[in-house]
């Protein structure tokens, strides 16, 4: 069987705003624990619930204020099988619960369908294992079996793009590209870089950009991005090249601090939200294909309006 990408048009004039760092929202500042990282179980629990309402509405109403489109995504990061094992959920539990994320993401997303240029829900996966270290080995064919569960859930739901954060590695992101082409969604397949400006297993960014389109082959992603990582971490490994226009997408942490570090605080650690809108800003200038912007562990509203009014204007040159 022959397994083809499948595209995620772009649009003219439209720039998309994603989220910022929902877990760390939830966690740190409305006081919400999370099991194995999990965001997803917050939708059965109505407090919570109406604070993920009210952390997306003011998502949405700077999306609005920019004029750029919505891409809301962010529930199901670790809504695979081994994860949801661990969460004590069976398969058709996990199942259940998917779809519970992406009609809330449509409900809370339908009141601005008039405001904004156009809003589109993705659906997230994550890796099988830890984003930030290799402790496990994965193959390509390993991958595809394992995501393709989730993959064939999304599709279900009736997403628009899947997209695939935190990977470290690319025979993972291999997996997950066939797994999106069988079922005949789009895919932005966005790695983590470390203080290294590489992935945590080696290559360069642009070694597994390139790696993962020859070996994904005419199942290759729709594009790329980078997320879990400042701007610090990841400029570096942004050099001129055809790879490059294959970035679609770019979510960075608040701070510069190292993952690991970070995630050992216990609370948010916010960076320089200006800094960091500068930073997109001047990145924006640099590389015009990027038309996708959100933020990752500890950003939300305040670094997003910095965000969406740096990309804004660099747009307007």
């Amino acid at each position: 069987m022959t397994l083809s990408a499948v595209s995620f048009p772009r649009e003219d004039g439209i720039i998309f705003l994603m989220e910022g760092g929902t877990e760390t929202e939830a966690m740190y500042r409305h006081g919400h624990e999370l099991r194995e990282f999990a965001m997803f179980e917050l939708i059965e629990k109505p407090s919570a619930a109406q604070d993920l309402k009210d952390m997306y509405r003011r998502y949405l109403d700077i999306a609005a204020k920019h004029g750029f489109g919505a891409m809301l995504a962010g529930f199901d990061y670790r809504a695979s099988p081994d994860w949801g094992e661990k969460l004590g959920y069976s398969a058709e539990g996990l199942r259940e619960v998917q779809h519970k994320c992406i009609a809330f993401l449509n409900d809370v997303a339908a009141p601005y369908r008039e405001q904004v240029p156009r809003v589109v829900i993705a659906g997230c996966i994550g890796p099988r294992g830890d984003a930030y270290s290799l402790n496990r080995d994965i193959t390509a064919e390993d991958a595809e079996e394992y995501h393709a569960t989730q993959m064939h859930t999304l599709k279900e739901c009736d997403v628009d793009i899947v997209w695939a954060a935190t990977f470290n590695n690319v025979p993972e992101a291999v997996g997950v590209s066939r797994a999106a082409a069988s079922v005949g969604l789009p895919v932005n397949m966005s790695f983590t870089l470390d203080s290294t400006h590489k992935l945590k297993s080696g290559p360069s960014l642009q070694e597994a950009i390139e790696a993962t389109d020859a070996e994904a082959g005419e199942a290759r992603p729709d594009s790329y991005g980078i997320n879990c990582s400042h701007p610090v971490e990841f400029e570096p490994a942004l050099e001129p090249g055809d790879w490059s226009q294959r970035i679609r997408s770019l979510r960075p942490n608040a701070a510069k601090m190292d993952k690991i570090s970070l995630c050992k605080l216990g609370h948010i650690e916010e960076g320089d939200p200006v800094e960091l809108g500068e930073l997109m800003g001047d990145l924006a200038r640099r590389y015009p294909a990027v038309d996708m912007w959100g933020g990752c562990c500890g950003t939300w509203d305040k670094h997003l309006d910095q965000i969406a009014q740096s990309v804004r204007k660099a747009h307007a040159v």
